[in-house]
């Protein structure tokens, strides 16, 4: 099994599952900066041009979220319940709204501060970001009510979903994230961080 990554959120979320699992996957490092995603070969197995990417026997998969999905699958753990139907659709429905509200409210903070760093490309927008706030507080609100009493998103326990929703949100103390006023999503995010492969998710580069 291989996994194609680069060093962004949604290859974090199955870099730390592969790690807290415990799978045997060869993780191969994509050259983001010599165009590797947009290569011929890549591009074959990925047209989005976009990390992560499965290739496991004939399978060839893209999505993190889906890619999640089966590797618990294959490895038998119910952090997706694929045996489970109402835990499969509860964890499925917070994997929906982290997909259509709260990636995109989570993304301009996230964008303007580490990935502008990370690729030289100058200071963030804070009249953006301001701009930004009204709806990032709306869907804030929204997980932080469900968080209340709750360790984990779905399920009682440690799933994908967790992973998918932490994944950009993580980085709030440097993004400017205005969750200050959001204390059960901080308990919540800074209570991931003390899962090893979550706190360090990266594997040693691996050559192509």
């Amino acid at each position: 099994m291989k996994i194609y990554w680069i060093k962004a959120q949604a290859p974090q979320r199955v870099l730390a599952l592969i790690k807290y699992l415990g799978i045997k996957a060869e993780c191969v490092e994509v050259n983001l900066m010599a165009g590797g995603l947009k290569a011929p070969d890549y591009a074959e197995l990925n047209p989005n041009m976009k990390a992560p990417t499965l290739v496991d026997g004939d399978l060839v998969l893209w999505e993190a979220s889906a890619i999640m999905a089966y590797l618990c699958i294959k490895e038998g753990s119910d952090m997706w319940p694929a045996h489970n139907p109402a835990e499969q659709v509860e964890v499925l429905r917070w994997l929906s709204w982290n997909d259509c509200h709260w990636s995109q409210v989570v993304a301009p903070f996230y964008f303007e501060h580490i990935v502008k760093a990370t690729f030289g490309m100058g200071p963030p927008d804070s009249e953006l970001l301001k701009s930004s706030v009204p709806d990032f507080v709306r869907f804030a609100k929204v997980l932080d009510g469900h968080l209340a009493g709750r360790t984990y998103v779905a399920c009682g326990r440690l799933t994908i979903a967790d992973f998918q929703l932490a994944s950009m949100a993580t980085y709030w103390r440097e993004s400017e994230m205005p969750l200050e006023t959001f204390p059960n999503i901080v308990r919540w995010i800074d209570g991931l961080m003390h899962i090893p492969a979550w706190a360090d998710p990266w594997p040693a580069k691996t050559p192509r």
